[in-house]
């Protein structure tokens, strides 16, 4: 997401480099850059007149602190407006007086609002509610089986009464289950339409009216742009809304929509969705998507997807795997199932600073390759899973593997000289050595010995050996 409008960003600030300071008309060069840039990105014409306005105001004119350079300055303006326009800040859904806490979803036909209402089951009950969802959409065809299939694919227990009674009946009977059986929160899927209709909005009123939600959501497709601001405005003049879920944004690297929609329409995005399978759902956080934006990566949520996959005791064993040196290929597959869990590679690389500009062509390469090595992990035997040694010992058991998983013995070789290769680096960071060709921690730049380098190579920071001639300055004696 947001590919393109990093890269014009980036282009932007390039723009900057060799001034002394931010001036009217370098900043004009940045800033046309920038509006071009918002406006592929289809972000709404009103909202990037007033964004390059207040960019201009707020960038010229600023001290810039000796040691930061003007492109840096531009960026840490662009940065805190990109959190303006987007809300400043999180916007949680809103603490219920009594329980249940209520929660209707709306929107239009083919936005994704029944996974929605799933993705936002199952994000509540790993908070520890006890959810019930409600099937509320008696018009599209299977919408009633799908939320079923959701429920029993999260174990979230779903109500519904058919086809044949008004969708404002099947809430307030749901609700009524709800109190009586003591859930913390009910989730009303209702239907969509192909666009806004009369019939539509009067609906949506009256299940507002019969179950009285405490969050009214509007789910918005963010591949329809600049729209979805239009729409949520629309939606919330005519229903009243409190906050929008975009769904969809992994393919969208435009973005638009996550720039206009507060803007526009006065409500914030609370949720985002970002992939196709049900625990794709994250809360909305502004300052973390203006880092993705201007390519500075969100390390919080790459942690906290990682915190949630992730058991204390089995980090502390992998730890003590990769200190002794005997972390092993059943280990392999156990991570790079893990990194699954957590999303696509492309997308947890693009969380961590500096990584959004890496290629999306080596990225679906790097995805291939863990593929291929997953293929011959299974073809291997328990025994030369958790002993890589016994591979490397004996060629007959490469070239079983490599006719098993469909790969050539050369591939299999490179691949187990390659894991040896990270389990020694592994072994040497643990140790405290450091890498080598890479100062040791904690001490003074300089390299590991190395036993492969040629005659007179030494280590950088060991005793230096006295010389007839003048010693050229090395990278260690910088």
């Amino acid at each position: 997401m947001f590919d393109e409008l990093s890269v014009r960003f980036e282009d932007a600030v390039k723009g900057l480099r060799g001034e002394n300071k931010i001036t009217e008309d370098n900043i004009d060069i940045a800033l046309k850059q920038v509006r071009r840039a918002l406006l592929e990105a289809d972000v709404s014409l009103s909202v990037v007149k007033e964004f390059i306005e207040e960019v201009r105001q707020k960038a010229i004119g600023s001290e810039v602190v000796r040691g930061v350079k003007p492109g840096e300055k531009f960026v840490e303006v662009v940065h805190k407006q990109l959190v303006e326009i987007m809300g400043g800040a999180n916007a949680p859904l809103s603490d219920a007086a009594s329980k249940p806490a209520v929660i209707l979803m709306a929107g239009l036909q083919g936005a994704g609002k029944t996974t929605a209402t799933a993705k936002l089951g199952l994000y509540l009950k790993e908070k520890g509610n006890k959810i019930l969802m409600v099937a509320a959409d008696v018009y599209r065809p299977a919408a009633i089986e799908q939320l079923h299939t959701l429920g029993k694919q999260i174990d979230v227990d779903v109500f519904s009464l058919g086809k044949d009674l008004s969708p404002e009946e099947i809430a307030v009977s749901g609700l009524n289950k709800a109190k009586e059986e003591g859930f913390d929160t009910l989730i009303v899927d209702t239907a969509g339409r192909l666009q806004i209709d009369e019939e539509m909005m009067s609906e949506m009123v009256r299940i507002r009216s019969a179950v009285e939600p405490d969050e009214v959501l509007l789910v918005v497709d963010s591949m329809i742009g600049q729209e979805a601001a239009d729409l949520t405005k629309s939606f919330h003049e005519k229903v009243g809304i409190t906050g929008a879920v975009l769904t969809k944004l992994d393919g969208d690297s435009r973005g638009g929509a996550a720039l206009s929609i507060r803007k526009v329409s006065g409500k914030p995005i609370k949720f985002i969705g970002t992939g196709e399978k049900v625990e794709a759902l994250q809360p909305f956080h502004p300052e973390r998507m203006a880092g993705r934006i201007l390519g500075m990566g969100d390390v919080l949520t790459l942690v906290e997807k990682a915190q949630k996959e992730v058991e204390i005791a089995d980090a502390e064993q992998m730890q003590r795997k990769f200190q002794e040196a005997t972390f092993d290929f059943s280990d392999f597959v156990k991570q790079m199932r893990l990194i699954k869990r957590m999303g696509s590679l492309g997308g947890l690389m693009k969380m961590i600073p500096g990584m959004n500009k890496i290629d999306d062509g080596m990225l679906k390469s790097g995805e291939e390759q863990l593929k291929r090595i997953e293929a011959m992990i299974g073809s291997m035997t328990l025994p030369e899973r958790s002993q890589p040694e016994l591979l490397a010992a004996q060629p007959s058991r490469r070239r079983r593997v490599a006719l098993g998983s469909g790969h050539t013995l050369k591939e299999v070789d490179k691949v187990l000289s390659d894991f040896q290769k990270m389990r020694g680096l592994m072994k040497q960071m643990s140790s405290g050595s450091g890498f080598p060709g890479i100062g040791a921690p904690g001490g003074m730049p300089g390299m590991v010995p190395n036993q492969n380098r040629g005659r007179g190579s030494g280590s950088i920071g060991s005793p230096k050996r006295q010389r007839p001639h003048k010693k050229k300055k090395g990278f260690g004696d910088l």
